[in-house]
């Protein structure tokens, strides 16, 4: 059977959140045609086996695990090429993503358009660090002042998307972050929404303010690239 929604949860090492995550997800999506799909990035953890006990209780669970870690991006990737549903709902195995706030997001992608191939979380109320803060809104700034790509938040790990439109983007490392400069560049229109963001109760985030910019803007001269590279025909039609 074909589901409305595939919610695609990327997790790395995170014992202790992504069973309860799991459940929220269940309860958020409580009567709607929906799979979860957890990708386990090669934990160290407990994490894949939480997982597979909680398969028997909650039955729209499907786990994929990595032999290797990959990063975000490749499980993200991975859950998105399982996935069944015509609509992705992606969100961060640390908890941090209320899941109450993703069926919205992807009522909001399905009453829209088919132009708009994505509608982004726009955390309104961060429960992170000054520092982390700080750093994500600089890079932000300047990031969306070169790609124009209308996002305020790139790094909210909540987003809806349709899935045949993120098949046709270019695969690298990160690019979880740039998804709205990529929707765009592929031809589509892309929108945000507001969502709330909770403090992470376990575990560690798994990047530095350090190495977080530095892999945004080495990410970011590649996109440049790619999009004074792209050509797009306006569409195309069978005669």
């Amino acid at each position: 059977m074909t589901p409305e929604i595939s919610i695609v949860v990327p997790v790395y090492n995170e014992e202790g959140a992504a069973a309860s995550l799991a459940r929220e997800i269940a309860a958020a999506f409580d009567g709607r045609d929906y799979e979860m799909i957890f990708v386990n990035d090669a934990s160290r953890d407990s994490t894949l086996a939480e997982l597979e006990a909680l398969k028997a209780e909650l039955p729209r669970l499907r786990v994929l695990t990595h032999k290797s870690n990959a990063g975000q991006s490749r499980a993200v990737r991975t859950g998105v090429l399982a996935a069944r549903g015509p609509i992705v709902v992606t969100m961060d195995g640390d908890g941090q993503n209320p899941p109450a706030d993703a069926p919205k997001l992807a009522d909001a992608l399905r009453a829209a358009p088919g132009e708009v191939a994505l509608v982004g979380g726009r955390r309104a109320k961060r429960q992170d660090s000054a520092a982390k803060r700080y750093a994500s809104r600089w890079a932000n700034g300047i990031r969306k002042k070169l790609l124009n790509d209308q996002a305020d938040d790139t790094g909210c790990g909540l987003k809806a998307f349709r899935r045949e439109s993120f098949l046709l983007l270019p695969y690298f490392d990160h690019m979880h972050r740039y998804l709205p400069a990529l929707m765009i560049r592929e031809g589509y229109q892309v929108r945000f929404e507001d969502v709330g963001h909770r403090p992470r109760t376990t575990g560690a985030s798994k990047y530095t303010n350090l190495g977080r910019l530095w892999a945004a803007f080495s990410d970011l001269a590649g996109v440049m690239w790619l999009r004074s590279r792209a050509r797009n025909p306006g569409g195309a039609v069978e005669v």
